[in-house]
């Protein structure tokens, strides 16, 4: 068990002393939103790019390992927004943010370093082909049901097209071809900036905790945790094992990824809207603080450690 927690103590005391700094007032509100906007539109575009260029990426698409993942994401999207309307009253845009809460993972601020220090090199590949379709899924479809019948195809792709994380993604891919006459001075620049990615984006998950805090209560946004923490993972964890028989480090990238905290984009895609703001935020915050010892939990399922 000491060795689990090593895993994650490293990721989730990062975020501490982030949340820490903050509430102490030893750094300000403006340092958190500078790191968090150098690890969205830079640092970690770069870690994608390098890893995709990189990678060995199967020829044949693992679709078990698509499959047993967001067959899980529709499970606790489909739960959150149906208990979050029949128990507590929500509705509209609210509701979206409830089940975008439950099924989007923070997948950049924690999975990638807690997912890289678990399994290392190996897990690199998996992790970075689910985060390759991650963003676009759940975003587009939490645009298309907060907009409805209003959402313009060309707008959802303008803004998936411009974000940051996509753009490393498509030239990951793009580039892999050319890859071995990059030059190496080239190289070292994407090294660096890549290399600041794990503790800038804990360190600004951490300032971003205290900044958002719980808003609306603890009934709901403890549900959205509950859905996030366990049953989402527990579903992948089925799926990738019983049913696909995926290979181990892929299953188990698959469940951790899955047991990942709320992810920060639930709170942006309600401040979009200007509707759902109080839960996105007390989601992100309460999911976060128990991730510590469920993330230990499912390290121990799986092996890990």
């Amino acid at each position: 068990m000491l060795d689990l927690v090593l895993i994650v103590f490293p990721v989730f005391g990062l975020i501490g002393i982030g949340y820490l700094a903050r509430r102490t007032g030893f750094v300000s509100e403006r340092m958190g939103e500078g790191l968090s906007e150098f690890v969205f539109t830079l640092s970690v575009p770069c870690l994608i790019f390098r890893t995709l260029v990189k990678a060995e990426i199967p020829e044949v698409q693992p679709w078990g390992y698509w499959i047993s993942y967001f067959v899980g994401v529709a499970v606790v999207w489909v739960l959150a927004t149906t208990i979050g309307k029949r128990f507590f009253g929500i509705k509209g845009v609210s509701s979206v943010v409830a089940g975008f809460s439950a099924g989007q993972a923070n997948t950049v601020f924690v999975g990638v370093p807690m997912i890289l220090k678990a399994y290392g090199d190996e897990g690199a590949a998996p992790l970075f082909l689910l985060l390759a379709v991650h963003l676009p899924v759940t975003m587009t479809l939490a645009t298309v049901l907060a907009e409805g019948r209003q959402a313009s195809p060309l707008v959802i792709l303008r803004r998936l097209a411009t974000h940051p994380i996509v753009i490393g993604i498509l030239a990951g891919s793009a580039l892999r071809p050319v890859a071995p006459v990059i030059p190496e001075p080239l190289w070292q620049i994407v090294d660096l900036i890549a290399s600041a990615a794990v503790p800038c984006a804990l360190i600004s998950m951490g300032i971003a905790l205290r900044r958002y805090g719980m808003k609306m209560g603890w009934k709901l946004p403890t549900v959205i945790s509950a859905l996030k923490l366990v049953v989402h993972p527990l579903v992948v964890l089925l799926l990738a094992t019983y049913v696909f028989e995926m290979p181990p480090v892929w299953a188990g990238v698959a469940v951790l990824f899955a047991s990942c905290p709320s992810g920060i984009n639930a709170y942006l895609f309600a401040e979009r809207y200007n509707e759902g703001v109080a839960l996105a935020s007390s989601a992100v915050t309460l999911s976060t603080a128990l991730a510590l010892g469920t993330t230990v939990l499912w390290l121990y399922v799986l092996g890990v450690g």
